[in-house]
């Protein structure tokens, strides 16, 4: 039965209910039978045989004097709609369950001290920064970040969000001393949990980045790591800078000081271990980006699901012009018992 009806149709289309198709030989069946119930009505004893005529005549006018190619026309345009035509829409991605980050960059003023190499150039720790972490920013579909910035205090600049280009734009227009000269490490920290409490606890991550010692803020670092752990946030600290460089007799850029007493490594070390975290120490932005490089491994982007194809449903208009057809088809019936 649906065989040819596949014939008419693209290939992509299908019936939900292919076994009502049957019902369309009913009307057939109908136009068959009804003339013999007509016969047989006179041989009945019926005080009103008149009135009984009159009763089948308008239940079987349609078929008999009313346009009968009509009537099944509508018929089987009735029974096709309750088979439901279906067809496959567009190929639609479900969306992805990400992690939920947060990037913390210091803007305090040692961050623009130019001592990290960023190719065959020297530049200073901030745009080495924004070098390394809006690369980690294109690598990182389907995760929602959020940026702050700290130095006296601590100011989100983009919240948790999926819109990655906003987040990487507000990252490049950020500047150093843009929240104060001082480093407030521990409300950045208490600032980064707080935004990730409304993301599910087991993709909550803080990527912290800074180059000093906390010298500001109200709330002490190892007091917001703490707040961090009860919460499930993972922190990942970063410390970066390495002394000023300068070019050497063969022109190659060397440090000036060994760098370790600009950054304190010890808190650094303790917020991450607190946390369940990692901390890392980059000279320059060839270490810097293999640190976001293993924080990706370590955080990998979860994969979106299988593209699925949605039904879309093509009942109705078979069922209007069905309609439709069964109102002529009434309509032609009264307008050839009038004449």
């Amino acid at each position: 039965m649906t065989a040819w009806l596949h014939h008419l149709w693209p290939h992509d289309w299908s019936l939900a209910w292919p076994w009502l198709l049957w019902a369309i030989p009913l009307a057939w069946l109908a136009w068959i039978l009804l003339p013999v119930r007509q016969s047989q009505a006179a041989a009945l004893k019926f005080p009103d045989a008149e009135a009984l005529a009159r009763v089948e005549d308008g239940a079987a006018g349609i078929v008999h004097r009313g346009a009968p190619w009509l009537a099944w026309l509508a018929w089987t345009l009735l029974c096709i709609a309750a088979a439901r035509p279906q067809s496959l829409g567009p190929a639609v991605l479900p969306p992805s369950s990400g992690r939920g980050m947060m990037l913390a960059v210091d803007l305090s003023g040692s961050m623009e001290t130019p001592d990290m190499a960023l190719g065959n150039e020297t530049v200073d720790r901030l745009t080495a920064a924004k070098a390394v972490m809006s690369d980690f920013l294109d690598r990182r579909g389907g995760d929602r970040v959020g940026l702050i910035v700290f130095g006296d205090r601590a100011f989100v600049l983009a919240p948790i969000t999926a819109d990655l280009a906003t987040v990487r734009q507000q990252l490049r227009d950020s500047v150093v001393g843009l929240p104060g000269t001082s480093t407030a490490l521990g409300d950045a920290i208490a600032l980064a949990v707080k935004r990730l409490r409304a993301v599910p606890a087991q993709e909550r991550v803080l990527i912290l980045l800074t180059d000093g010692v906390a010298t500001a803020g109200v709330i002490e670092p190892l007091k917001a790591a703490e707040l961090a752990q009860i919460a499930g946030v993972r922190v990942y600290t970063i410390g970066v800078g390495g002394g000023e460089l300068q070019q050497s007799f063969f022109g190659i850029p060397v440090s000036t000081s060994g760098g370790d007493d600009e950054v304190d490594e010890a808190t650094l070390q303790k917020v991450a271990q607190l946390t369940g975290g990692r901390y890392y120490r980059a000279r320059d932005a060839r270490q810097l980006s293999g640190i976001y490089g293993e924080i990706e491994r370590l955080e990998p982007v979860k994969t979106q699901g299988k593209a699925i194809r949605p039904r879309i449903e093509h009942y109705f208009p078979l069922l209007l012009a069905a309609c439709g057809l069964f109102v002529l088809a009434f309509a032609i019936n009264a307008w050839r018992r009038r004449g």
